[in-house]
């Protein structure tokens, strides 16, 4: 049976999202030709060029309807530095009109990058869920390696008294750095006046990349490997939670190099990747409430129209380089949909199910209103122009934002999430009363291998009944109404081991179990 993704659950602000983000990505494909190869990637409303970190970021949202998976993956793999560095981007199309006319192939790598390879990684692990093909990823691994490699022994790269990723300092995880003055623009390049710390977003990124090398060694049996990556995983995660983490949040950029900006407390910027390591796993429980907590706080003190910051509070207008980088513009304290997708992603796992909820259904209705999405708005919600961004366009198109607010969507609030390969192991975690919803027909696959689960969810007045299609094993953590209890639970008529979870506030029943085929699940409910 191939499944093609669907979610109904009659609630237009919920029913819509799918198709609409759906065709905001469709929108940014971009097909090329090098080397006489068809290579397909998905860009940013920006540039046409496939980066991969658009790939990566967007995977996430067109993995479930598209087909070709592998070939920019592949490219980046082909054109990697023997040293391991990955490119950036590349393209076949004229960059600076009018001056740059050649529709030659052009590879780029900002220098001050610090996070492409763990991308890289991330992106080659998404594509071989959707597809499937072992020996495909079995061929990347020492691509993967080398590129990690690199990030992590480069003298660019590493911290060797912490062991963390350092970085140029950036807004968050951006291209750019501060120069003090001393260059006349946006400074890509690493200089013997470089600024260097550590960026919290490099290194959860890294976390995740080395929990995904473990988890792929195991898949393929080499349990040795396996656990080489889960210890640097977790010495990796010790290590940024230590140094980085502040008691609230973490901290924007931890300085190697002194260096004061008037008027800028590092300590006290709530930066993007925040919600991210919460998403990623490098931030615990605990760590993801406060996170969650000091939005939601900003968020009612602000005025802002969302409260998804991409720093919060921002620069002083213009220290970077460019007089468009005024405060609330772009990086530097716009709204960005690609926040609220991550924190809601992190509500809806860590007990604020109703907020993670309200996110989507608010960022749905935007949506819905201008048959728009955009990389960044004004906190006025005034969209970004071609005139107030450092970019040369700015699309209606946004396809980070948009498949961030989709992972949250699918994930998290329908609650599937493959945790292996072409669904054949599935954390199964439906959270509908958090919206409201009391009936939901779900259906999410890939149309590359046509893999996918199909569930259907009724909660009534005395039990939960779910009847689930998959070949899998699936790992339930149900989210049960307010003010109720699991009476026990069965499986076709047949009492399943089970036991309660409390997440927060939120009650949850957790279980376990092999289905072949459609099977009836049902949670007798008691009143608390």
């Amino acid at each position: 049976m191939r499944v093609q993704t669907s979610i109904s659950t009659g609630k237009p602000e919920f029913d819509r999202l799918y198709p609409m983000v759906r065709e905001f990505l469709i929108k940014d494909r971009l097909d090329v030709v090098v080397d006489g190869e068809p290579i397909r990637g998905y860009r940013t409303p920006d540039a046409r060029s496939i980066w991969i970190r658009d790939v990566s970021d967007m995977f996430r949202g067109f993995r479930y309807f598209e087909t070709d998976l592998t070939s920019a993956i592949d490219h980046f793999a082909a054109t990697q530095a023997a040293g391991g560095r990955i490119f950036d981007y590349f393209t076949t199309f004229p960059e600076k009109l009018p001056c740059e006319k050649e529709n030659w192939t052009k590879y780029v790598r900002v220098p001050v990058e610090a996070d492409v390879e763990y991308r890289f990684v991330k992106a080659a692990w998404l594509a071989w869920q959707a597809c499937g093909d072992d020996d495909w990823i079995r061929g990347l691994i020492p691509h993967m390696e080398r590129a990690l490699a690199y990030a992590t022994t480069h003298p660019w790269r590493l911290d060797p008294e912490s062991g963390l990723v350092k970085r140029a300092y950036t807004i968050d995880t951006w291209d750019f750095a501060y120069t003090a003055g001393r260059h006349d623009w946006l400074q890509f390049q690493i200089d013997e006046k470089t600024f260097w710390g550590i960026m919290h977003g490099d290194n959860s990124g890294y976390y995740e990349a080395f929990t995904i090398m473990s988890r792929l060694q195991e898949y393929l049996g080499n349990g040795q490997e396996a656990a080489a990556w889960a210890e640097r995983a977790e010495k990796l995660r010790q290590a940024l939670n230590r140094i980085c983490w502040n008691g609230s949040f973490y901290t924007h950029f931890v300085k190697l190099t002194p260096v004061t900006i008037p008027g800028v407390d590092e300590s006290a910027q709530l930066s993007l990747s925040n919600p991210m390591a919460i998403t990623r796993g490098a931030a615990d429980h605990e760590m993801a409430v406060s996170i969650i907590e000091e939005y939601q706080k900003r968020g009612n003190a602000s005025g802002a129209f969302a409260e998804w910051f991409s720093i919060d509070p921002p620069f002083p207008d213009g220290v970077f380089g460019d007089e468009k980088l005024v405060a609330g513009a772009y990086i530097n304290g716009g709204i960005m949909p690609l926040v609220g997708g991550e924190l809601a992603l992190a509500a809806l796992e860590h007990g604020f199910e109703e907020y993670g909820a309200d996110i989507l259904r608010r960022y749905s209705r935007m949506i819905a209103d201008t048959g728009e999405t955009y990389l960044w708005y004004f906190p006025d919600g005034t969209p970004s122009t071609v005139e107030t961004s450092t970019s040369p366009d700015a699309e209606p198109t946004d396809g980070w934002g948009s498949s961030a607010m989709l992972c949250a969507f699918i994930e998290g609030l329908a609650g599937v999430r493959d945790t292996s390969k072409g669904f054949a192991d599935i954390m199964l975690a439906p959270r509908w009363p958090a919206a409201g919803v009391t009936r939901a027909d779900v259906s999410v696959g890939y149309e590359a291998s046509g893999r996918g689960l199909t569930y259907s969810i009724d909660y009534g007045d005395s039990a939960i009944t779910l009847t689930v299609d998959a070949d899998a094993k699936v790992s339930g953590h149900i989210m049960l109404p307010a003010e109720r209890s699991a009476g026990g639970i069965t499986l076709d008529g047949a009492p399943l081991q089970w036991h309660d979870r409390q997440v927060e506030k939120s009650s949850y029943i957790d279980f376990t179990a092999r289905l072949g085929g459609s099977h009836t699940i049902v949670i007798p409910l008691l009143r608390d």
